[in-house]
């Protein structure tokens, strides 16, 4: 079976033409001509990846051969998807062509040594040798060594396309811009056929290069957008050479609306908010080339099932299957362009510059690829100047603006970035982005409102070199809490800082959108929606948010609260909460929309009201502020909003309140006030207000018995979960190493951060609970879990430090356990009920009042 069978390019593919991926022999040498291989590879796979067959992490060159048979009556083209690093093709022995890059199509025509009819013998000499010049971005996770995408020939006519360009309006305007390459002068007639029409010239050839140009006009088009992303598919045709290919009716743009001074982001002439994430693209079978067509599929189906709309595909050129389904879906593209990691000395920029303009040409095509990003965080930019000190130098900058202008003259239909900024160092820009890691509702409140505030026309904002911003959108365009504490995050809970974090941005109607980071796991980053082997992550959002889910935060009309996620107040006081509408071509200017909220907790609906207003169509409306009585009784209670239009739900939010009221338990005691203790490992976390017990053991309580010596029945009730062991647990935090280069692949196993404590997925670690009251078994229950995410409010609300995570977020499931008869009576004259409780390996944790889901200790309450 061959691996990746389909067409690499469904934008430009040709009838006749024959896969070559799979088995072909390898070695590695770096011999001038083609030696004896001994091994062999799996292409279109690095050699440093499981799916190679080879896995070897090794720099230097590696030499392919296998032989083909081709039989064609035109010319035939030999096509490398890609190859990293330096390349050289041989055909029957003789030297078809070279090229130097490892993000780049080959494509190279090797008619002058193809022999139709018999075998022909291909070999390849690809040398990686990890120079600083090298575009190489983030391979630290898995290098691309060697041949890395679909290796094809196809059969083209001797007068043919070479490649076009299409630009489309919503009026329906289609612009073809052809080049073309002519065996001899004549006459020839371009076509384009799409939806059952033919639109034609006349053009007019000299032998060798030319361009020409077709245009037509579409009656009522179909526009692409993210929710109808129609594909006109068809054929465009010169003479005897067809090519099957397909454009999308959209325009990409930015414009003020309404009197605003600030604009947004367009798509069709409609503001868009950019719901966004950072798609590394890693896959630990492949590494940067996924292992199958179904999980080409599989990734943008993942991210259109989040209710997001974009992919920023970072740091490289992205194959062209994806980009294929993700105009097929309906996702968007920011396209970044790949890094090289040394200085950006002569050499380096005249390579970088030939390597940007093939990815721009290859990809100009797909209507989903909105913005071209052309640097990243300055990397590659830095000069040394002595003492270890670098400087973003005057002339780079120059340099950064010609690539800027450069893209922006190659293709002037999409937004064009300069650098995506982490240092404040735009230079100019279509996009005003920024990027924060930062942990801690008031820190990311803050530094949002300054971003929001400062990045107005005219300001130096966010720039660097005396630029200053023009009027255009801003938009962050990397987030997430991943480096927002010391030493990563590690795996930990990333739902609660996600949640606040995109209230925040929809507080500021001149923000119109985001990227986070980042849509899977990697090799040292755990803060993926998806884990890095495609298990999806709990967040939890559903029994506070009374059923919202991750679509919620993404919603196009989007209800936000000025608050923070947990308040913590007294036993009926009044609550006030100032409320928001968010809208970005939502719900009809002017329509009737209906805001609901309730407040509930453990013991069910304590107040709510509803009120209705018009829809702002796109903006931010004040909605006012909405009062709720707090119950009287210790809570964690959900203050949970809910939008609609008629009957259909339009979004979902919530904040939360710590109640302090009364206690519903006559008697109780603290997880830590424990008579007897025996784990193989224990410890307090979370301020003292959680006991983890690591593996089999059990831990009792004496529970004072003189508030209820006249009860027939209690009900005993407390927090558990089960406990699993983390290296850092057992063994204590292993330091990162002082020369880690987490850009560059540094591999660590999560457990060891001081920080993690795993977010619930769908692999679970169970444990069985006995519990035991005065030495009788009263009940057997099974922990499902040893959770972590947004249900653990007070886990996350009594949080000491910000930069230093304490189990946070975990929590664990409500124990109701009734106590009665001989086992009562005889705790009742004793004046104490001794409470055991123990677990099997799954381990136990039990959580305090400040601490996990629930505000209780260990408490008997009289039934």
């Amino acid at each position: 079976m061959i691996p990746r069978a389909e067409h690499p390019r469904p934008d430009w593919e040709r009838a006749h033409w024959l896969n070559l991926n799979g088995e072909w022999d390898f070695a590695f040498s770096d011999a001038p001509t083609c030696p004896e291989l001994d091994r062999t590879i799996t292409v279109p796979f690095s050699w440093a990846a499981p799916l190679s067959g080879v896995g070897q992490d090794q720099k230097g060159t590696g030499w392919y051969r296998r032989s083909a048979r081709f039989d064609a009556q035109g010319r035939v083209f030999l096509i490398i998807g890609a190859a990293d690093y330096e390349t050289q093709v041989f055909v029957n022995g003789h030297l078809a062509g070279q090229h130097a890059g490892g993000y780049g199509e080959i494509r190279l025509d090797v008619t002058p040594w193809w022999i139709s009819g018999a075998d022909n013998d291909i070999a390849v000499r690809v040398t990686d040798a990890d120079e600083d010049c090298q575009t190489r971005g983030k391979q630290g996770y898995g290098e691309i060594r060697g041949i890395w995408q679909t290796v094809y020939l196809e059969e083209v006519p001797q007068t043919h396309l070479t490649r076009i360009k299409t630009e489309t309006k919503c009026d329906g305007s289609v612009a073809i811009r052809a080049w073309i390459h002519a065996e001899q002068a004549g006459e020839q007639t371009l076509r384009a056929a799409f939806d059952g029409k033919e639109f034609s010239k006349s053009v007019r050839l000299t032998a060798g290069e030319n361009e020409a140009a077709l245009a037509f006009t579409l009656e009522n088009p179909k526009l692409w957008s993210c929710e109808e992303p129609y594909l006109y598919e068809g054929t465009v045709a010169l003479g005897q050479d067809e090519v099957r290919t397909y454009f999308g009716v959209r325009e990409i743009g930015y414009r003020c609306f309404e009197g605003r001074d600030f604009p947004w982001v367009t798509l069709n002439g409609e503001p868009i908010y950019l719901n966004g994430t950072l798609d590394q693209s890693f896959n630990p079978k492949g590494y940067f080339t996924l292992p199958s067509e179904e999980d080409v599929i599989e990734e943008v189906q993942h991210v259109k099932d989040l209710g997001l709309n974009l992919m920023r595909l970072h740091i490289k050129p992205e194959e062209p299957r994806k980009l294929y389904w993700m105009d097929k879906l309906g996702v968007l593209a920011w396209a970044d362009m790949v890094c090289f990691w040394g200085e950006p000395k002569e050499g380096t920029r005249a390579q970088y510059e030939r390597e940007l303009e093939e990815f721009v040409r290859r990809d100009w095509n797909h209507p989903c690829v909105m913005a071209w990003i052309v640097f990243n965080e300055t990397w590659g930019l830095f000069s040394a100047t002595g003492d270890h000190l670098r400087q973003y130098a005057t002339d780079t900058q120059r340099w950064v603006r010609g690539m800027y202008e450069k893209v922006k003259a190659m293709d002037a239909t999409r937004l064009v970035e300069d650098n995506s900024a982490c240092n404040y160092d735009h230079v100019v820009s279509d996009i005003n982005t920024w990027h924060f890691y930062l942990n801690g509702y008031m820190t990311v409140k803050e530094h949002i409102d300054i971003a929001a505030r400062n990045a107005f026309e005219g300001s130096a904002w966010n720039y660097i070199g005396g630029n200053r911003n023009r009027r255009i959108p801003l938009v962050n365009s990397e987030c997430g809490m991943v480096w927002g504490v010391q030493d990563n995050a590690g795996d930990s809970d990333l739902a609660w800082q996600y949640h606040y974090m995109l209230n925040e941005y929809r507080l500021h109607e001149n923000i119109c959108g985001f990227v986070f980071t980042e849509f899977h796991d990697v090799v040292n980053e755990f803060n993926g929606y998806y884990r890095i082997d495609n298990q999806k992550k709990h967040f939890g959002y559903d029994l506070l948010g009374m059923g919202m889910g991750l679509k919620d935060l993404h919603a196009r009309d989007f209800i936000a609260y000025d608050a923070p996620p947990c308040r913590t107040v007294g036993g009926g006081e009044q609550v006030e909460t100032r409320v928001y509408c968010s809208s970005f071509s939502g719900a009809p200017k002017g329509q009737t929309l209906t805001l609901e909220w309730f407040l509930h907790g453990e013991h069910g609906y304590y107040d709510g009201g509803s009120l209705q207003f018009e829809a702002p169509g796109s903006g931010l409306k004040d909605l006012g502020v909405i009062t709720v009585t707090a119950p009287r009784v210790n809570d964690v209670a959900a203050l949970t909003f809910r939008l609609a239009q008629g009957d259909k739900v339009l979004c979902r939010n919530f904040c939360t309140l710590d109640v302090r009221g009364a206690r519903q338990g006559a008697a109780w005691v603290r997880p830590r006030d424990y008579a007897e203790k025996r784990f193989a490992r224990d410890w307090l976390a979370l301020n003292g207000h959680k006991l983890c017990g690591a593996g089999e053991g059990s831990v009792a309580y004496e529970i004072p018995m003189e508030n209820l010596l006249q009860c027939d029945k209690i009900e005993l009730r407390f927090e558990a979960g089960a406990k699993r062991l983390l290296a850092k647990d057992a063994d204590g935090q292993v330091p990162v190493s002082a020369d880690a280069d987490f850009m560059k692949g540094y591999k660590m196993d999560p457990g060891t951060n001081h920080n993690s404590y795993f977010m619930t997925d769908e692999e679970t670690s169970p444990s069985r609970l006995t519990v035991k009251a005065e030495g009788e078994v009263v009940a057997q229950i099974t922990l499902p879990d040893d959770p972590a995410d947004c249900n653990g409010v007070l886990s996350w609300h009594y949080q000491a430090r910000e930069r230093y995570l304490d189990e946070a977020g975990s929590y664990g499931y409500l124990m109701i356990v009734p106590v009665e008869g001989e086992i009562l009576r005889a705790a009742q004259q004793r004046g104490s009920l001794r409470l055991e409780l123990s677990c099997d390996a799954g381990g136990l944790a039990i959580y305090g009042r400040n601490a996990g889901r629930f505000a209780l200790d260990i408490e008997a309450i009289a039934k």
